[in-house]
Parts: C-alpha cells; sequence; structure tokens
C-alpha cells in the first residue's frame, strides 16, 4: 500500500492535541450544565429539504448517497445530506418530540458537523461544534437573548485561552432602519451587509444597489449604521441621530440596550454593539452573535449564534428559540497552529510500574490495580528490561513516576527530580498536579 495522502478540511489531531480537546469539551460541558442546559444528539443526516429550506447553504451540503444509488439521483427518504450546523435538526427534533419536551427547553450538543467549504487555516470541511439553544413555545421571552452571552464568555473563560469579545447586533435595527429609509428587500440588504469585512464599503454599496435596489443615498445610510459600535448602551443614541423611524427599530434597540447591559452587569468589556454584524442564514430574527478571539480577529468568528422565530412550526404552533454554536475545531486549530497551547504530557499515564523478571510481572500488574483503583492512570512497563531502559522509556512517554515493586517494600520514583521514597499502592497518591496532564 503507498503512502496515505491527507485529505485537506478533515483534520486528524495527535493524541497530545487530541486530550487537549477533551480538556477543552469538558470544561465547556461542565459550563453548559452549570446553567441546567441538557445534553442532545441528533443524527447526522436530514432530509435535503429540511437542509435546503433556510438561508444560502447548498453549495455547502455534503450529499450522502449509497455507492449502487439510482443513477437518477437521490429522491423520497434516499434523499439526505449531513447537516451543516445543530441548529436545523435541532430545530427538527423539537417538532417530532415537542409532546415529550419541558418548555422552555434547554438543550446543548456537541457534534461533528460537515460543510464543502473550501479548506483554510480555521476553516475545515468536517468539524466540532458545541451548541446551546432555548426553544418555548409560541413566544421566548427576550431575556433568553441576554443570557446566551454569559454561558459562553464563562465556558471561554474557563479556558487557557486568549479572552475573547462578543459582538452583537439585532436583525431587527437593521430590517426596521432598512424599512425606514424606504428599502423594499430588508433580507437582500441584510446579506451585502453581512459581506462588508470580505469585500469592504465600495463594494457591499455596489451589492446593495444591485440585490437590494438601494440608491446612493440609502446605500450610504445602510453603511452609516453599519459603522456604529460601542462597549455599551450609547449605541442606541448614535442609531437615532441618524434620524431613521420604524417601530421595528426602536424594538430591536432595547432588546440589544438589555443584551449589552445585562452582560456589562456580569463581565465588563465582554460584549460589544456592532451593528455591522448580519449573520447570513436567513432564520435568524433577533439579537445575532458573532465571538473574536483577541489576538485572532483576522480569522473571523470562533463562536456565533441568533434568535430564531420561524426555523421550527407545526400549523398554528411555532417553537421561536435563541442559540449559540462555538466552533471547537476552528478555536482549537488556530491555537495549535500559533503553537498557543500545549498539554504537559503525552499521554494520561502518571505512574509506570517497572518489570524486575517476566516471573515477577504478576507482581507488577497487582501493583498497577492497585493504583488504578485509586484512579493514578498506571500502565505496566512492556519488558523486564534493565531498570535505567524501563525509566528512559517513561522519559520518552512523558511519565513522570516509575514504581519499583520490592520483596522488602515498594519505591516509587520521580523521575523529574529523581527522589525516590518508599511507598506503598494502596497509600500512595501522587500531587494533583501531576495526576493528570495539564493543559496550560
Amino acid at each position: 500500500m503507498s503512502k496515505p495522502t491527507p485529505i485537506s478540511g478533515f483534520p486528524e489531531w495527535t493524541p497530545a492535541q487530541r486530550m487537549i480537546e477533551q480538556f477543552v469539551l469538558d470544561r465547556i460541558r461542565q459550563t453548559f450544565e452549570l446553567y441546567g442546559f441538557a445534553p442532545l444528539e441528533t443524527r447526522s443526516v436530514e432530509p435535503l429539504d429540511q437542509l435546503l429550506r433556510k438561508g444560502e447553504t447548498s453549495k455547502e451540503v455534503y450529499l450522502l448517497r449509497r455507492l449502487q444509488a439510482d443513477a437518477d439521483g437521490p429522491a423520497g427518504d434516499d434523499a439526505l445530506g449531513l447537516h451543516f450546523d445543530l441548529t436545523v435538526p435541532f430545530a427538527r427534533y423539537v417538532l417530532e418530540n415537542a409532546g415529550k419536551l419541558q418548555f422552555p427547553f434547554r438543550r446543548y450538543q456537541i457534534q461533528k458537523v460537515w460543510r464543502g467549504e473550501r479548506p483554510q487555516e480555521g476553516r475545515y470541511r468536517e468539524f466540532l461544534q458545541a451548541d446551546i439553544d432555548i426553544v418555548d413555545r409560541d413566544t421566548l421571552p427576550a431575556h433568553y437573548e441576554a443570557e446566551m452571552p454569559l454561558v459562553i464568555g464563562d465556558a471561554l473563560r474557563s479556558l487557557p485561552i486568549p479572552p475573547v469579545r462578543i459582538q452583537v447586533n439585532n436583525r431587527k435595527i437593521c430590517e426596521g432602519f432598512y424599512r425606514g429609509i424606504g428599502l423594499t428587500d430588508p433580507e437582500a440588504a441584510l446579506r451585502a451587509v453581512d459581506k462588508l469585512d470580505k469585500i469592504g464599503p465600495a463594494k457591499v454599496a455596489e451589492l446593495l444597489a444591485e440585490t437590494a435596489g438601494a440608491s446612493e443615498a440609502q446605500a450610504k445610510a445602510c453603511l452609516a449604521l453599519a459603522e456604529i459600535s460601542a462597549p455599551d448602551a450609547s449605541f442606541a443614541d448614535a442609531v437615532r441621530a441618524l434620524g431613521v423611524r420604524d417601530p421595528l427599530l426602536d424594538e430591536g434597540v432595547a432588546e440589544l440596550t438589555a443584551v449589552v447591559e445585562t452582560a456589562a452587569a456580569h463581565s465588563p468589556g465582554l460584549c460589544v454593539a456592532d451593528l455591522r454584524i448580519a449573520r447570513g442564514l436567513d432564520y435568524y430574527t433577533g439579537t445575532v452573535y458573532e465571538t473574536q478571539l483577541v489576538g485572532y480577529e483576522r480569522f473571523g468568528s470562533i463562536c456565533s449564534g441568533g434568535r430564531y422565530d420561524n426555523l421550527a412550526s407545526a400549523g398554528n404552533v411555532s417553537f421561536p428559540g435563541v442559540g449559540i454554536s462555538i466552533g471547537v475545531t476552528r478555536l482549537l486549530g488556530l491555537l495549535f497552529g500559533a503553537g498557543a497551547l500545549s498539554v504537559s504530557r503525552s499521554v494520561p499515564t502518571c505512574v509506570l510500574v517497572a518489570v524486575g523478571t517476566e516471573e515477577e510481572r504478576a507482581a507488577s500488574n497487582a501493583v498497577a490495580e492497585a493504583l488504578r483503583s485509586r484512579g493514578v492512570p498506571t500502565e505496566v512497563s512492556p519488558t523486564a528490561a534493565k531498570f535505567g531502559k524501563q525509566i528512559r522509556y517513561a522519559e520518552r512517554r512523558g511519565i513522570p513516576y516509575v514504581w519499583f515493586p520490592g520483596a522488602e517494600g515498594d519505591e516509587v520514583k520521580d523521575i523529574r527530580s529523581g527522589e525516590q521514597v518508599a511507598a506503598a499502592a494502596g497509600e500512595w497518591t501522587p500531587p494533583r498536579a501531576d495526576l493528570k496532564p495539564l493543559v496550560s
């Protein structure tokens, strides 16, 4: 077999990186559960008509089909695609299980998703997301939109990563403003403004004219709104100073003010009102979020989401919600690439139990079992080589302690300091800092 060629966009971490990833996931999961979110996992595939129902995602969806599928293409139950986010499958899950759920329903979901994007640093075709959503029946109070940044702020603050800044906006502000200046296609205007960071103001103005029918004055007003940014509720004064009036605009300003003020009371500096944030998916209807990792802003958002009112409905019953998603693989990929995360050792093992001779291996196994029963990660030396070779084996793998069973009593050696002391497997415990690999 020839040497395999890596497939771009499908990352495979080293064992050390995987341990860092698991540490990050554990911390995120703990925070989500502290806020009362329950775990959920949905299937990896959804019907294509559901995946393509909202937003401009058709170019990103991976089709799922059998090798011997009908040449005419997928149809009916065979028309399946891999989910590109966790919000669409979650909405479907709520509809299917509404009779079994207690509302408001708070769930977290940590799963792989797939997108047919062009792979580049921080962007992958297969990646892990960590989502939270709150869904209610018929109405969802706006205060839940203010809660989302608090959860994400606490989750990311628990990690050994640079600080984050959550940029928030409200789609009602944008849509109300666009209506107030006379634009008849607010969604087209939103999609144009969402490209501001990628193509710049001049190109966005052209796009507003082409897709939303904006005049030069209207395009200028849209760009003026997008320029407003403030770390506090003063953004509202800047919006009013533009002289546009619309009830939906006023509603959006009030809701965004509550989000910014709630976040400032919980964690000053966490949120900033940034009215250029639009989010490209059509299903967002209220507050939207994008999160910048300080020092890595050029790579875009590592956590995003928003309020949606119309994604899930059945007959006369609707299930509005708000959610936000951490791009775990994106976050870690950027930090791994910069060498900004490390782990104290590349294996979980804390103790290597030495083997004097193969006839004595059973005694070494007994020591290992006693240590493991007390929560100490332990393995037994693969060979009964000279003790010096067994110690070097532990050094190569980053194992801090070597245990020497003896007829007259056992001893354990810290191979970093060289200190060796008498020990009993039923009593000895390593320092807490050595028990598990430390991520820094």
